[in-house]
């Protein structure tokens, strides 16, 4: 019997979540192509991996089922059908341009078993790999550039949170911001679309006129709120998109949600998404880093005449927060409490990047230590893990995580 798919607050009891196992695509990673990879720093695998399957082991403990991309995505291929066309994007997304080198390589591709097609789609394909197939043919028909693969990885796949999202009872498969990512979206619609764990769910794509949104900027508040991040990485025109899409009818394709928040953010590297900067914490209580009080911009959009939306400044967070939640004071806990310089350096680490598993209580970073001690004043109960290594590619135990189902509160 599959389990549900439903989502509808940040904080109900976590029953079931989508993760990927960091592998062989954060070997990809090399200085010269860190930046385009959105990497600071190159990551110890296998502390990595470690650190990732404790993680794992956390939340299992905590009796919440937890999913694989590779392993649901290695279902979906089982069928002939679906790796053929799967290998045919891959190919034609890659952009191999000579159509000898392209044949080569569908060849190679074509003759892969399910569990390779899952790792040449997560770990790449390199040059290296089919050479000798090169060499064979004695084809020289081209000028060899310096990148190693023909097929790129993908070493923020570990990020589950931004490439789609459910969103009471669909899955919103999204849009990344930056090419390096553009192709997990693709992944997570395979699976959305022909895994059987997804049947009974709705899937919304393509609904954003090719502008981003992310996992990490989509705050589910309770059934009639989504927070949505107008940020860096989510542009204003996808919200608008989003917001057309949630607050339809069921029955007229949307999730029928009433309200959707819009919090504008400072657009730096810093502060990607919204969840590094704020997240909720517990019915009425929520994280957030200090640093960007000022700066932030809130606002209101409901279902207008027609097809337009009725949007509207609000006059502070806390009070657009009260008003959707329904209730007298909200508690927005600041990170590194009033520590300045312990606030900016667990920003950085991802302080406010937490995961609730349950109300008031949340998975954060050990390394934290400030801002986790302001949490477990403020009555939040903090299950901390290791991050060393996680931590390299700017994200924490919310990027790491999509929920799949949440009890609803």
């Amino acid at each position: 019997m599959s389990l549900p798919i439903s989502v509808t607050s940040e904080v109900g009891n976590l029953k079931s979540v989508l993760l990927h196992r960091p592998g062989r695509e954060l070997e990809s990673l090399t200085p010269q192509y860190l930046d385009s990879m959105l990497f600071e720093d190159i990551p110890f695998l296998a502390q990595m991996q470690s650190e990732h399957d404790m993680f794992a082991t956390l939340l299992r403990e905590q009796g919440c089922t937890v999913y694989y991309i590779e392993a649901l995505l290695e279902e979906v291929f089982a069928d002939e059908g679906q790796r053929k066309l799967a290998v045919e994007h891959l190919v034609n997304y890659s952009q191999i341009f000579s159509p000898s080198l392209k044949q080569i390589i569908l060849e190679h591709l074509y003759s892969a078993s399910a569990k390779a097609l899952v790792a040449y789609c997560i770990g790449g394909l390199l040059k290296s790999e089919v050479d000798h197939k090169v060499e064979h043919k004695t084809l020289s028909y081209y000028i060899r550039d310096t990148f190693p693969y023909y097929i790129s990885p993908l070493p923020n796949l570990y990020f589950t949170r931004d490439p789609a999202t459910v969103v009471g009872g669909g899955v919103s498969i999204n849009v990344m911001k930056t090419e390096s990512r553009r192709r997990e979206n693709w992944l997570l619609s395979l699976i959305a679309t022909h895994n059987p764990l997804f049947k009974d769910a709705r899937i919304h794509q393509d609904y954003t006129a090719k502008s981003s949104i992310e996992g990490g900027d989509i705050l589910m508040l309770n059934n009639k709120c989504i927070i949505c991040g107008s940020s860096a990485r989510t542009d204003v025109w996808a919200i608008e998109g989003f917001a057309k899409r949630m607050l339809s009818p069921i029955e007229e394709g949307g999730e029928g949600f009433e309200t959707i928040i819009v919090i504008q953010i400072p657009y730096t590297r810093a502060y990607m998404h919204l969840d590094t900067v704020f997240t909720m914490v517990d019915r009425d209580a929520f994280s957030m880093f200090p640093g960007i009080g000022a700066a932030v911009k809130v606002f209101s959009m409901k279902q207008g005449k027609g097809d337009n939306l009725d949007i509207h400044a609000e006059s502070s967070l806390k009070q657009a927060l009260k008003k959707a939640l329904g209730v007298p004071s909200v508690n927005i806990i600041k990170s590194g409490g009033n520590d300045a310089i312990a606030s900016a350096r667990e920003q950085w680490n991802d302080s406010t990047n937490t995961l609730a598993i349950a109300p008031g209580k949340v998975i954060t970073y050990c390394r934290n230590v400030v801002s986790n001690e302001v949490l477990q004043k403020n009555g939040i109960e903090v299950l901390p893990i290791k991050g060393s290594e996680l931590v390299r590619g700017r994200g924490g135990p919310r990027c790491m995580s999509m929920p799949l189902w949440r009890e609803e509160l």
